[in-house]
């Protein structure tokens, strides 16, 4: 039984491995630390909207290994992903161009979501304060700074929040699509294999629906569509200068 749990756990890459090891501690660190009450990790790890106080530059990479602590849906499924996928392409780009590749996708997943808050948050916030319809924006915001809301324009901002590995997982996704695009891949419900390339699309496409349409607003789909785009101009330009070719990997 050891030598079978060995075997699958050395069958993961390193960088994959470790990947995995990471977000799985800051998600429990974060559930413990939480219940105690000795700090609240989202907090400071997390993806704070830019204009709240609760933002720190250094988010932009850390809310990548923060984890939804309210359930295990959210890091299960993307750490199903990462183990699914990672491994087969971190022995095709190598350890250091993959770790390279998947902190520029989660960069670049956090840097749309950052422009997408900064062009919608006037959309949130009317939508969030109870009132009369023809209130604009200009009269909430200055109810909130006259006193007359339950809370401030900072801690408006500062509910501004998003946290996940979604990202990245988006880049290895889009990444996987384009090298392997041909390989039949079995998703459920699905009773029939989909090559890679149309699952990659599909998911792109999904995501810029739910996006555009508000649908699932507690999921930042915009984000997802920042990791597969830092991804693509990735992929392309490692093709243009020759690094990354097509032989050997369709």
């Amino acid at each position: 039984m050891q030598n079978n749990n060995r075997s699958f756990w050395s069958s993961i890459m390193p960088v994959t491995r470790h990947l995995l090891i990471i977000n799985v501690i800051v998600w429990l660190a974060t559930i413990v630390f939480g219940r105690v009450g000795i700090i609240d990790l989202e907090r400071y790890l997390g993806l704070h909207f830019w204009l709240g106080s609760d933002f720190i530059p250094t988010q932009l990479f850390t809310y990548m290994f923060m984890h939804d602590s309210r359930g295990i849906a959210h890091i299960f499924c993307n750490m199903f992903s990462l183990w699914m996928f990672g491994s087969l392409l971190e022995r095709v780009l190598g350890s250091k161009r993959y770790l390279f590749y998947y902190i520029t996708c989660g960069l670049g997943a956090a840097l749309i979501q950052e422009l997408v808050w900064q062009f919608s948050w006037q959309d949130i916030l009317a939508s969030s304060v109870t009132g009369p319809a023809s209130s604009s924006v200009t009269d909430i915001i200055n109810a909130i700074n006259s006193g007359h809301a339950a809370f401030t324009m900072n801690e408006f901002y500062n509910s501004l929040l998003t946290v996940g590995a979604s990202g990245a997982v988006f880049g290895i996704l889009l990444a996987f699509g384009m090298i392997f695009p041909n390989m039949p891949l079995y998703i459920i419900p699905f009773p029939f294999p989909i090559k890679a390339k149309w699952m990659v699309l599909g998911y792109g496409a999904i995501e810029l629906f739910f996006g555009v349409s508000h649908t699932m607003s507690g999921v930042a789909h915009f984000a997802h569509l920042g990791g597969m785009i830092a991804g693509i101009i990735m992929i392309l330009y490692w093709r243009h200068n020759g690094t990354l070719t097509r032989n050997g990997l369709y």
